[in-house]
């Protein structure tokens, strides 16, 4: 049985630990024109089952065959048994902490994919013990953990990639080459949504309990949520739908369907965001008044300021909204199918539409399947190919990162096919902390603080011509336009709805700081 350690000092005291015995490969000593003695990349990964389960196939089954998987960790041993089973040499752990402090001389890098609220506590202390990272989206629960996230990388000088593999994807680069071409004019407005959420949201919490599986390490899974009693059909999936734990269908898919806007129209932070959202209701008159529930649809609109000083508004759509049906589509096409291009409408997850002034174009998430509206126009396209496409498309996108850890930080490899953020030369993966990620992960994440804030109530008294003086609801943070400060990462006209910029770990979980 594995000794339990003492979980607050080694979260306080993980710099020093990196510090006092971290290995540092010696490529990454040798600078680049240095050859390693090995050119495997030694992986501890701290999620099992379920979307880490795909992170690990697509590292253990690369081309190159240069990655290997040397440590799992999971709290459910269910979801994990078929990791484990197909991983037997790999020395499996429920507690990443643990398997940090015992093993961290005998891994390169770490990959993480568990549920958003423990994403940047992992990240933070894989960075801190200078290992490479790969995050899955989006990056953090909080838009404070986002920034700090993006500071790690930067301070420890580690290869980082956010788990959003469309960014790999060929159209990225034909979305960029058509850009570039100006087929459709100074775009104004980029349209997003998605099928999401596909679990249970906008309800009230469960009111029963329920005994916890023995297969289950609860106390690990809740990690810096607040101490919350064990509820049936909750994990593994349907967390997403609520705050404590989740980020609801923007988070889920945002990072996806955003991303391509903001990477290659070089977005920075929205200056204002609106929000609209679905009100459940309990009975008559009563809405559902739970803090911890996500609204089950839900309409935003980000305005942007564009580099060359123009104006861009961004719409979200989520719960079966749609945008307003292009003229230019046939009237017996389904809407969804056409503009993501999925073969069946069973395959939709999410699509985006830009709007220029002398055309559309629209694509799946990530980028993918990119078309010209009218859809006829896509026979007589002839841009030449300028961008390298990445070896694999979007299964490259675990590959290039196990490339790039290898090679160092900032250190280029043969293949490398990522696509620079505008103004920027070089790119190293398509989806670096820096410069990319985070930043696209804060603006998903700020659409999240207004979803919130639309759920804020206060009481007060009003004057009632028939009963007189009655106390009443009133929900302040509903129908107003944002001010975002984003390089402080505040809204400057309503002050409540800053309380969700950061939240409070549960105690023992230690403090996110560099």
């Amino acid at each position: 049985m594995k000794k339990n350690i003492g979980r607050r000092e080694f979260i306080k005291d993980s710099a020093l630990t990196a510090a006092a015995f971290t290995i540092v490969p010696s490529h990454v000593l040798g600078g680049k024109k240095h050859v390693a003695p090995s050119d495997k990349l030694y992986i501890a990964c701290v999620g099992c089952g379920g979307e880490a389960q795909n992170d690990i196939e697509h590292y253990a089954y690369a081309p190159k065959k240069n990655a290997v998987i040397a440590f799992l960790c999971d709290v459910d041993d269910v979801r994990s048994a078929e990791t484990r089973k197909n991983f037997p040499k790999a020395p499996y752990y429920h507690d990443w902490r643990e398997m940090f402090e015992k093993e961290h001389k005998n891994f390169d890098a770490v990959t993480v994919a568990i549920p958003d609220h423990n994403h940047a506590i992992v990240g933070l202390n894989a960075m801190k013990l200078r290992k490479h990272l790969y995050l899955q989206k989006p990056l953090s629960h909080d838009i404070y953990e986002a920034r700090i996230l993006t500071k790690a990388a930067e301070k420890y000088k580690v290869v980082t990639q956010m788990g959003n593999q469309g960014a790999s994807f060929d159209g990225m680069r034909t979305l960029k080459e058509w850009f570039d071409a100006d087929l459709i004019g100074e775009i104004e407005k980029v349209y997003n949504w998605t099928n999401r959420p596909v679990w249970p949201q906008g309800i009230p919490w469960p009111d029963k309990t329920a005994p916890v599986p023995d297969t289950l390490k609860w106390d690990l899974w809740l990690g810096t949520a607040p101490q919350t009693e064990y509820v049936d059909n909750l994990v593994p999936f349907n967390w997403r739908g609520w705050w404590r734990f989740g980020t609801g269908a923007l988070g889920d898919m945002g990072c996806h369907i955003i991303g391509p806007s903001f990477k290659l129209l070089g977005l920075g932070y929205p200056t204002e965001v609106t929000c609209e959202a679905v009100i459940t209701y309990t009975g008559m008159f009563k809405e559902v008044d739970d803090p911890m529930s996500i609204p089950p649809a839900s309409r935003l609109r980000y305005t942007f300021q564009r580099p060359d000083g123009g104006e861009l508004k961004l719409y979200w759509m989520d719960g079966g909204l749609v945008p307003e049906r292009p003229d230019e589509l046939p009237p017996d096409l389904n809407l969804n199918e056409a503009l993501a291009g999925v073969p069946k409408l069973g395959d939709f997850e999410g699509g985006t539409l830009f709007v220029g002034k002398r055309g559309k174009i629209s694509c799946g998430w990530g980028g993918r399947n990119p078309r010209l509206l009218p859809l006829s126009l896509n026979n007589q396209v002839d841009v030449a190919k300028k961008y390298p496409r990445v070896h694999g498309s979007a299964n490259g996108h675990w590959w290039q990162w196990v490339d790039a850890a290898i090679a160092g930080y900032h250190n280029d490899y043969e293949g490398n096919a990522a696509l620079p953020m505008p103004g920027k030369e070089k790119a190293y993966v398509d989806s670096p902390f820096e410069d990319y990620a985070g930043p696209v992960t804060e603006t998903v994440l700020m659409g999240n603080l207004l979803l919130r804030s639309f759920g804020i109530r206060e009481k007060t008294k009003r004057h009632d011509p028939v009963y007189g003086e009655v106390e009443d609801i009133t929900t302040p943070g509903r129908y107003i336009a944002y001010k975002w400060d984003g390089a402080n990462m505040r809204i400057t006209n309503f002050e409540p709805a800053n309380q969700f910029v950061k939240r409070e770990y549960r105690q023992g979980w230690g403090k996110l700081e560099l």
